[in-house]
């Protein structure tokens, strides 16, 4: 985990540094003779630095120290009121900008970031977590200036939403495009490709290589040999995803330790799984040492890919290199109940890490000033639930980034489900929950969830009123606090009277019941009532029905279900 570094001169500083090692294990108050002194051990021994003091004598202190952006740590400044936090060393590539965020939001204090990209909301070519080469800032300015820059890739690969400026082109060979008419290019590509002034490259975790060794090899032959491999096959070390080898190998010291200088997991398998892969150059021999006929093709082959170096050895090691295709990416993403303070950090970023959106356009609406410049948005209307989960896979297995968004929390009567039915193994699926419906009912209601309840939705549309009604009655026999959605519509205007009806044949007729229209947005309305006075026309679709249990309380006005502690007849 990252360590965090507090420096203060003053009360007031020490005061807001305290807030932050209350709130981060990883961050520590870091005390010297002098705070230039504090500020230089901090600088030395952490990964980021929250200075309060005046951002001129952080710089004058610092300015010695530095050396390389993507070594230095983090630096964030904030000011004696805190009502600042600024970024002011390593934005992108330190965190400094996303750790002003994290104190701002801690502080009550205003985030200042002066990354250009950041300022005019476009994705940064370093924080793609790719590594990324060449002239960098030569074409990231021109993206910001709108100039016109070719994207050209091997394969497509699941990037953000990029300007209009930034064309794209068909999956090519970046190899073979030169920057002949003196405009910018942005190449994704595993190869080697020569550089100018005006190309910058991002390497795409595309490699896989298989590794197979004798017992004690040593770490400077594997990481010899596999640099020689890819040099004369063109590729680039940046682009691998991983070093892969039989299980027996998992502690093998060479290997690890290649591994981990390149910095990159190693993954393996069982000698039957590496079995089954079918390999150009299987061996008898290796068979019978470990039992499966090959070790490095197999691994760098498993799960499919193709071979671009086939087995080369050395006196104690063997590496063969495969490419893997892009893996496309789809986010599932629960918006909440509808305010944005309800919104979760992290569906904020799946969304602005997107460069396609699905959802309904209700649903669209409310995030579109979220979306970064260029996201190419699909938006359907009410009724479209299969064809939208369709989309979003469709786009994701195509190799893009996606997130299919709805309401409260995507599994939750929502598009998880119908998605998930036709996603693959081809794409990375990412789930993020959200607030649903019910959970912000019961908050506006109390604590009416207080001990156990049932969702249900009164919808027959896809499930029919028998099968319905049976699970309302076992809701209501089993005493649980029941969640009614889709409870009421104009097509469909008696079933939750016959659900209330059910629930009153099981329960005392004063059980309270909450009704709470459009929860958290324009419109909030919340109701009391009970199983006896209850009107059902009060209710419609933007609206959820909390019934109580046989327990459920009011007190002071509010629906509480307590937990059995107290209370008891």
């Amino acid at each position: 985990m990252q360590q965090i570094g507090l420096v203060a001169a003053t009360a007031a500083g020490h005061r807001h540094a305290r807030t932050l090692a209350a709130a981060w294990p990883h961050a520590r108050p870091v005390d010297g003779e002098t705070v230039a002194d504090a500020l230089r051990t901090a600088w030395a021994e952490c990964d980021a630095v929250v200075a309060f003091l005046a951002t001129g004598a952080v710089v004058r202190i610092l300015a010695p120290l530095l050396d390389d952006k993507r070594t230095d740590p983090a630096v964030v400044v904030v000011d004696e009121a805190a009502r600042h936090a600024v970024a002011l060393l390593g934005g992108h590539t330190g965190g400094a900008n996303d750790l002003a965020a994290r104190v701002g939001a801690l502080l009550d204090a205003r985030p200042v970031v002066t990354t250009a990209t950041d300022a005019v909301d476009l994705p940064g070519l370093d924080t793609l977590g790719w590594p990324v080469e060449g002239a960098v800032a030569a074409v990231s300015r021109a993206i910001l200036d709108g100039e016109p820059v070719r994207l050209v890739t091997d394969a497509t690969w699941p990037l953000p939403a990029l300007p209009e400026n930034v064309t794209r082109q068909p999956p090519a060979d970046p190899t073979a495009e030169e920057a002949a008419d003196g405009g910018y290019r942005l190449l994704v590509t595993d190869r080697l490709v020569p550089l100018d002034g005006r190309t910058a490259v991002l390497r795409p975790p595309s490699l896989v290589a298989g590794i197979g060794a004798s017992r004690d090899v040593p770490a400077a032959e594997v990481a010899g040999l596999l640099r020689r491999v890819m040099a004369d096959a063109g590729l680039s070390p940046a682009s691998l995803r991983c070093l892969a080898s039989i299980d027996v190998k998992a502690d093998e010291a060479g290997i690890v330790d290649t591994a981990r200088a390149l910095g990159v997991p190693l993954e393996t398998a069982a000698a039957a799984e590496l079995a089954a892969v079918d390999v150009p150059h299987p061996s008898e021999v290796v068979r019978a040492a470990v039992g499966t006929p090959s070790v490095a093709e197999a691994a760098a082959l498993r799960g499919g890919g193709t071979l671009l170096v086939p087995k080369t050895a050395s006196a104690m090691a063997t590496v063969a290199v495969a490419r893997h295709a892009p893996r496309g990416r789809l986010a599932i993403v629960g918006l909440g109940p509808g305010a944005a303070d309800l919104r979760t950090p992290r569906a904020v970023a799946e969304l602005r890490r997107a460069a396609v959106v699905v959802g309904l356009d209700q649903y669209v609406d409310q995030v579109r000033d979220l979306l970064r410049p260029g996201t190419r948005v699909l938006a359907s209307g009410l009724g479209a639930e299969e064809e939208r989960a369709r989309a979003a896979v469709a786009e994701a297995v195509a190799g893009h980034a996606v997130a299919l968004i709805g309401s409260g929390d995507a599994g939750v009567y929502a598009m998880a489900s119908p998605a998930l039915e036709y996603a693959d193994e081809r794409i990375d699926v990412v789930g993020v929950p959200g607030v649903t419906a019910g959970l912000a009912a019961s908050a506006l209601l109390g604590a009416p969830l207080g001990h156990d309840h049932v969702y249900l939705s009164l919808s027959d549309l896809h499930t029919p009123w028998e099968v319905i009604a049976r699970r309302v009655t076992a809701a209501a026999e089993g005493d649980l606090v029941a969640l009614l959605y889709n409870p009421r519509s104009r097509a469909r205007d008696w079933q939750l009277g016959a659900a209330l009806a059910t629930f009153a044949a099981h329960r005392p007729p004063s059980t309270p019941v909450g009704v709470v229209r459009n929860a958290s947005r324009d419109g909030e309305r919340v109701h009391l009532a009970t199983l006896e006075t209850l009107d059902p026309t009060v209710v419609d679709m933007y609206s959820v029905v909390v019934v109580g249990s046989s327990r459920t309380r009011l007190v002071a006005g509010r629906m509480v279900t307590p937990r059995g502690y107290r209370w008891r007849p």
